[in-house]
């Protein structure tokens, strides 16, 4: 069976929800303040924090799930909860590679204060939203009822 829309985009939500919780509620245990990613993505665009917070929901909910689904799920190797996390894995490496330096941020987060926990952070936050996507949109595409 081949992955269908809806279940993407659940399981997108989800692993958006729980990164975005992590953001702003585990980094800061681990970096002294929350991974401000609303304010990022606003300051980015030249908008408001509240813009940012919907960028990042469209895109981790909508766009990111769709392109997993149908465009890279049968490409990628292993079961879905494999698949998804090569996939947030990937764009962990988009995020420090392109996003962060056009957000002022760095190549590899270089100018954060805590350079190596920022990076640790946004790695485990993309490793968990890939794997909450793949886990649930293959829940779905093996005929589980989600």
């Amino acid at each position: 069976m081949k992955p269908r829309l809806m279940q993407a985009i659940i399981g997108g939500l989800a692993g958006t929800i729980v990164m975005t919780l992590m953001m702003y509620f585990v980094a800061p245990m681990m970096m002294g303040g929350p991974m401000d990613i609303a304010a990022m993505l606003g300051d980015m665009m030249g908008m408001s924090d509240t813009v940012g917070m919907i960028v990042h929901f469209v895109l981790g909910a909508v766009a990111f799930p769709a392109v997993f689904a149908f465009v890279l799920w049968d490409k990628l190797p292993g079961d879905p909860w494999m698949k998804g996390l090569v996939f947030g894995l990937a764009l962990y490496v988009v995020a420090q590679v392109v996003v962060m330096p056009i957000a002022g941020a760095g190549m590899l987060s270089a100018n954060h204060p805590d350079q190596m926990m920022a990076l640790l952070g946004s790695l485990i936050g993309h490793a968990i939203y890939g794997l909450i996507l793949g886990w649930w949109l293959g829940k779905g595409v093996a005929g589980e009822a989600v």
